[in-house]
């Protein structure tokens, strides 16, 4: 019988299982030792088993216009405590910041007259919403969950790759993956114990909750999603069922007298906080696209006047603009006079002169992106671009330098991957996923491992082809039992598939705002 680690080459990354070739390392022996004794041919039937699963329950994406079962690989991600310690120490601070930043930014703006960030990027960003100045959240939470996706260097180092603080998804995937690899991988569960992952859905209606306006002691939260064409939509579905909250659209709410409820079947019901799975351009078409069909005309004005929250805030997206992000290790000092605990990618600022006459020289050794892209859209990997791409994006950065962020090119860290039926490294990054209610920035154990399935690829956006891992975190030595035991032990849940329903005649149908929907796909442009 083949091994399936046979030929196990070591890549250009730090390798994540292998110091050495054939010599694990100590956080992943046990899964090593179990996976080995596999033959290929039973590790595909078991992969199989998950995409048919994940494929009858919706937890599926578009890819070119084709429907399919989002990409989970068999061989989990794992992180030893100690370096998840300090993942969660650098995200909590990271989200502390931008809170912060967002605050001050939508009121005093203090941190524009002092000179910290210059005023002109605030002003030019795509995603810096005037209307949301001066909207003061009840608790003074702006950013209830966050993504902020990592990668490790060459050196297996942890550095932030960029910030979500709009609509983040992924989560439902992190849930979803757990409960599928307890089905198919059990003998790997038996030998390794894991952080569990289920307690989110808590965490973020207690968020939630605590974020709703002054004196609604028993507030009533909703999910707003554009509708079952969003590719995200099992992702709201499920969230909204596991917080025992409704799903609702733009349709089942109105406001009148800036105050928001929802239509029911025994009348209308008010509504004081929105989790929302919509771009603010659709989410209110008194003040964003008039077109609109996917949000409910003044929710903004509700929000000014105190009578609803609307998570995450109106305006988040100026903190998720890239240029923005090379100066979060500068905000951090400003603001909480501490040390970032991640440091960024190495990333070049185009708007100026100097900078992008070196960057232009040395295209084709750098990552080029634009400032607004989502979901690997747009990015340049110079040194595997052609000669006929480099000069597009020189060209571009050009005519838009405000437009652009140059990186060091990043050997992400390697994680073994099924490929037929052979274990081969492949790129990986990790979203960790943060809930903020006020008191306290929560980290869910884990988070979303993307990976770049073809050989020598280093975009793992779904959208470009990726797929994900399980990512388990180790618990501290001497937890409790609680913090350990997996909690799916049973079978996978069945869940509806959510691309069933055919709107039809007289369900708001209509073309317009299918189109509109696919204009909103994956909430912010398939950030996953």
């Amino acid at each position: 019988m083949a091994d399936l680690f046979e030929d196990y080459p070591l890549g250009p990354g730090w390798d994540e299982m292998f110091g050495v070739p054939g010599e694990p390392r100590p956080t992943y022996e046990a899964l090593h030792a179990t996976l080995r004794p596999l033959a290929g041919g039973e590790l595909r039937i078991r992969a199989e088993v998950l995409a048919r699963a994940f494929l009858d329950q919706g937890i599926t994406f578009a890819l070119k216009g084709v429907e399919r079962p989002f990409p989970l690989d068999i061989v989990p991600r794992i992180i030893a405590a100690e370096q998840w310690r300090h993942v969660e120490a650098g995200v909590a601070q990271r989200v502390r910041t931008l809170e912060a930043f967002l605050a001050d930014v939508y009121g005093e703006g203090n941190v524009l007259r002092d000179g910290i960030v210059p005023r002109r990027l605030i002003v030019t960003s795509a995603h810096f919403h005037r209307e949301a100045a001066g909207i003061v959240p009840p608790n003074g939470v702006r950013v209830h969950v966050a993504g902020v996706d990592l990668i490790r260097d060459e050196a297996g180092e942890f550095r932030v790759l960029e910030d979500n603080v709009r609509t983040p998804s992924g989560v439902s995937y992190v849930m979803e993956n757990r409960r599928a690899m307890a089905h198919v991988l059990p003998e790997v569960f038996a030998q390794t114990r894991v952080r569990p992952v289920e307690s989110y859905p808590g965490m973020l209606l207690q968020a939630l909750r605590a974020s709703a306006p002054a004196g609604v002691d028993d507030p009533t939260v909703v999910v707003l999603t554009p509708g079952v064409h969003n590719s995200a939509y099992f992702e709201h579905a499920l969230l909204a069922r596991e917080m025992g909250v409704e799903l609702v659209e733009g349709r089942d709410l109105v406001c009148a007298g800036h105050e928001v409820a929802m239509r029911t079947t025994a009348g209308e019901q008010r509504v004081d906080v929105i989790y929302r799975r919509i771009d603010d351009e659709f989410l209110d078409p008194v003040h964003f696209r008039a077109d609109s069909m996917l949000g409910c005309a003044g929710l903004l004005n509700a929000a000014r006047a105190g009578n609803v929250t609307i998570a995450n805030a109106v305006g988040n997206g100026v903190a998720d603009d890239k240029l923005l992000y090379t100066y979060v290790p500068d905000l951090i000092r400003y603001y909480l006079g501490e040390e970032p605990l991640l440091a960024n990618v190495e990333t070049y600022r185009l708007d100026d002169p100097d900078v992008r006459t070196h960057v232009l020289s040395r295209l084709d050794e750098l990552v080029l992106k634009p400032v607004d892209g989502s979901g690997g859209a747009g990015i340049v990997i110079g040194s595997q671009a052609t000669e006929e791409q480099l000069e597009h994006v020189r060209q571009r950065i050009r005519l838009d330098p405000r437009g652009w962020i140059a990186q060091r090119e990043v050997k992400l860290s390697m994680v073994p991957t099924l490929i037929e039926d052979r274990l081969r490294p492949r790129h990986v990054d990790l979203r960790p996923f943060a809930v903020n209610d006020g008191n306290q920035v929560r980290v869910l154990p884990g988070g979303l491992t993307r990976v770049a399935l073809p050989e020598g690829a280093l975009v793992v956006n779904s959208s470009q082809g990726g797929g994900s891992k399980d990512t388990w975190v180790l618990p501290e030595p001497g937890s409790p039992a609680e913090d350990w035991q997996d909690p799916f032990p049973g079978e996978i849940a069945v869940i509806p598939s959510p691309r069933r329903p055919d709107p039809g005649p007289g369900q708001s149908g209509n073309n317009q705002q299918q189109q509109q929907q696919q204009q909103a796909r994956a909430d912010g442009r398939v950030q996953c």
